[in-house]
């Protein structure tokens, strides 16, 4: 084998180091690149370039002779992969808390997986291969379910399982694990995973800068948790840049700035501050109910991804879960959970949170997305998702409806249908949610309560039935996203036309007015849980249609709270009336900006 290595600096270990062939350029102009604001903040500071060292492999084939110590190598690997998870989990716990060291603890319950052992080391006997290209094999036929779903959680969520992969890997080889930085650096990769995140902070870097990942990965939870900024999908941006670079890490708006301008860091000072004083400002209204200027009162909720963001609901004044999307489950044992797992997380969730809502939506796969499905659809977003699927394959509705009426003992469980385009598929849903109380309260020995049934307005054929909808379920949630999509014919992650995705779109804000107060008019509780939500050009829109509960990311749940305070309900119902009578997006959106710096 041979391993590519650059140079060390001091205190590099042998498993990662900077890149010293690409030095800063002192003639280089100030430059932007976009990306995602994966956790929020501002660094400024100088670029360390963490690249993870890459082995070359050399042997193709083993001999007879070495197949007992080449199996022994390999189990020797998976226990200092463990020792290593083990190791973390302690730092994780020590810094952010129980809930996410579990996330090292999943990868623990890999590592052990029977299963996937006894398929790893039957093949290095019977097909006389070495370890490492075993291990390839068996993880690259599921990353490529993750990695080629049309979904980015999925997508994201792929980058556990490849660090689960190079570290078994790299243990093959006795290489150490590298966690040294230089204090206070903004570090640049390729890709990092969630253990790196949790080793490189304890040298108090400023920030991180990633060529991979989203908004939805663990490690922008970590991040988020840590307080540390960072920016992913910035595509090849690691190859661009060298250790000692003078940067600008902007989370809030997905930006990394390189050689800035004196006037440019000057302004992100600026910027810095002035979140400082809003940040203080909104905590003052954050552990507040929401009321407009008027006193009418805005409930605002949480969208999350993740069980352990529930601890810092609190922090950002939510007042519950409007939206917790399970699809999650799905990774962790790439296979569909298990009623008892689903139950344990559902409960566990419903606990920390009682009184405050839990709205829990039911598995939104798609065809892609099925770890164990032999379907590949030329168009998912048009295929095989959703509630389609949950009809389609009982076993992994019913399943779920048993556990989250399970963990309904609280009664602050509800439950929301994900792609909803016709009247059938709710009744559907409502009766096997029926059928499923009527057992499990006869068998249960404490008093369970049936789960509220909602639906995602994320279609325009939902749109079309919105009062008939409004008339069947307890509530609904408007998915702007998928509803500007599936509208206007855009697909939002297609680069060619996503500058035609246009939330203010005319026939957009008119379907909403449209469902929020058919909805108003028929007494179901309507709420928003698209990123629509969190914009706050649409804020006062939203309330000028009727809206009254808001669910969103929760570190923007403050600065929706202090816009509410300063609108009136009768100004927004006129601005609405306005808005709804242009026929242009950049006519709405002048509007409403000129309304928000009115306010």
């Amino acid at each position: 084998m041979v391993y590519k290595k650059a140079p060390k600096s001091p205190g590099d270990s042998p498993d990662s180091t900077a890149n010293p062939d690409r030095h800063p350029d002192p003639q280089e102009r100030e430059r932007r690149y976009s990306g995602i604001g994966s956790s929020k903040g501002f660094a400024i500071g100088e670029a360390y370039e963490f690249v993870k060292e890459t082995v070359e492999h050399e042997i193709a084939e083993l001999n007879p002779e070495n197949i007992d110590a080449e199996v022994e190598r390999f189990m020797t690997a998976l226990h200092r992969s463990e020792k290593e998870l083990k190791k973390i989990e302690r730092v994780t716990t020590r810094k952010i808390g129980k809930l996410y060291s579990d996330l090292f603890q999943a990868q623990i319950m890999l590592l052990r997986d029977p299963v996937l052992i006894d398929a790893i080391t039957r093949r290095i006997r019977t097909e006389l291969k070495p370890a490492h290209l075993v291990i390839e094999q068996e993880f690259e036929q599921y990353l490529g379910n993750f990695i080629n779903s049309d979904d980015q959680i999925f997508r994201e969520r792929a980058a556990d399982l490849h660090d689960i992969k190079e570290r078994i890997i790299r243990n093959l080889h006795i290489r150490k694990l590298h966690s040294w930085v230089p204090e206070g650096s903004v570090v640049v990769s390729h890709h990092l995973s969630p253990a790196d995140i949790i080793l490189l902070s304890r040298s108090n870097v400023k920030g991180f800068a990633t060529d991979t990942g989203g908004k939805t990965s663990h490690v922008a939870l970590i991040c988020k948790s840590l307080n540390i900024p960072m920016v992913a999908g910035l595509g090849n941006f690691s190859q661009k840049i060298g250790s000692g670079s003078p940067v600008i890490l902007d989370g809030n708006d997905g930006v990394v700035i390189t050689r800035p301008e004196e006037k440019t860091v000057e302004e992100y000072r600026r910027k810095r501050e002035a979140e400082i004083r809003r940040e203080a400002d909104d905590s003052v209204l954050a552990h507040r109910h929401a009321f407009t200027r008027c006193g009418m009162r805005i409930t605002v909720c949480s969208n999350i991804d993740f069980r352990e963001e529930i601890t810092h609901l609190d922090a950002t004044g939510s007042e519950g879960v409007g939206l917790f999307r399970t699809e999650n489950l799905f990774l962790d044992d790439l296979k569909p959970p298990k009623e008892a797992l689903q139950t344990e997380y559902y409960l566990s969730m419903a606990e920390m949170l009682t009184p405050k809502p839990l709205v829990i939506r039911l598995f939104d796969i798609g065809g892609d997305k099925l770890i164990y499905s032999p379907v590949k659809e030329p168009n998912p977003n048009l295929g095989w998702r959703g509630v389609r699927i949950l009809i389609d394959v009982p076993e992994i509705l019913d399943t779920q409806l048993r556990s989250l009426i399970r963990a309904n003992v609280h009664g602050n469980v509800e439950l929301m249908i994900p792609m909803i385009s016709s009247i059938e598929e709710i009744e559907h849903i409502r009766q096997r949610l029926e059928h499923h109380y009527e057992r499990v309260s006869e068998e249960s020995r404490e008093t369970l309560y049936k789960p509220g049934l909602g639906a995602m307005i994320e279609m325009p054929a939902a749109v079309e039935l919105i009062d008939e909808i409004t008339r069947m379920v307890d509530f609904v949630s408007i998915g702007t996203n998928d509803l500007t999509q599936y509208t206007l014919a855009v697909d939002r992650n297609n680069l060619i036309v996503q500058d035609l995705f246009e939330k203010f779109h005319p026939a957009i804000i008119r379907q909403l007015y449209r469902i929020i107060s058919t909805a108003q008019k028929n007494r179901c509780r309507c709420a928003i849980c698209g990123d629509m939500g969190s914009d706050p050009l649409a804020t006062p829109f939203l309330i000028g249609c009727g809206l009254r509960e808001f669910s969103l990311v929760s570190s923007d749940i403050p600065a929706l709270k202090a816009r509410v305070a300063s609108y009136t309900i009768a100004e927004c119902e006129a601005l609405a009336s306005e808005c709804l009578k242009l026929s242009s997006a950049p006519a709405i959106k002048e509007r409403l900006d000129v309304f928000l710096k009115e306010h």
